[in-house]
């Protein structure tokens, strides 16, 4: 299993954070990679939602992956997994309001991405390509963070 963890300050209180990051309909406009939302279940943000995103990777090729929130604690956390090809990934963000310092009254967001192979090329695939798949899933993280960040 590998474990990716990102952090970045948002200028914004945590009720706003969180509208933001739980906007499912609005991620096109909002995440820069995103280009089509597919809603698969009605009613608000919260364990069970699911939905299919496609997104445009760094060589140009479009990736559709389905995605359902395991656990939703309202503004705090909320777990999403998504099975993959040859892994389970489960990200869990938090959300953690800022008490002091010049930053008061801001979000500190973290995500954390586990990653589990499920077939043996997965875990091939992780042995081999480990350090890169992870500075991969860094970067991606944070750019969805930054492009957040901008719309809270």
């Amino acid at each position: 299993m590998s474990t990716v963890a990102v952090t970045r300050l948002v200028e914004a209180p945590v009720a706003t954070v969180w509208r933001v990051f739980t906007d499912l309909p609005s991620r096109c406009e909002r995440l820069s990679t995103v280009i089509a939302v597919e809603l698969l279940t009605q009613g608000p943000f919260g364990a069970g939602t699911s939905w299919r995103e496609t997104r445009t990777m760094a060589d140009g090729t479009e990736i559709t992956e389905e995605f359902r929130v395991d656990e939703c604690v309202s503004p705090e956390r909320f777990v999403v997994s998504s099975p993959g090809i040859g892994a389970e990934y489960r990200m869990t963000y938090t959300f953690v309001p800022v008490l002091e310092g010049r930053h008061r009254g801001g979000t500190m967001v973290t995500v954390v991405q586990d990653g589990t192979p499920t077939a043996p090329a997965g875990r091939f695939l992780a042995l081999v390509f480990g350090g890169l798949a992870a500075r991969t899933v860094e970067g991606a993280l944070r750019r969805d963070l930054d492009d957040l960040a901008a719309a809270a």
